[in-house]
């Protein structure tokens, strides 16, 4: 299994479909990007799953807003 695709058995889980052209429909209204490839097969990034599911590892969720430097203001107050 390539840890960065979602395998064959894993699409057909994700959406309940054999054909193809039946899993990019479901793909497609789920909201998932995927590529199809030369030989007709689906890339579907696992990563993009797991965000689109909200279960992305921590690392990869967007951090908190950041705040202004404040500092600029107090040293223009001086």
């Amino acid at each position: 299994m390539d840890e960065m695709f979602l395998d064959d058995d894993e699409l057909r889980s994700m959406t309940k479909r054999v054909q193809r052209a039946a899993q990019v429909k479901v793909l497609r209204g789920m909201g998932i990007e995927h590529r199809q490839r030369p030989d007709g097969t689906l890339a579907v990034l696992r990563i993009h799953v797991e965000k689109v599911f909200g279960a992305a590892p921590a690392g990869t969720r967007k951090s908190k807003a950041k705040e202004p430097d404040w500092r600029a203001l107090d040293a223009a107050r001086a």
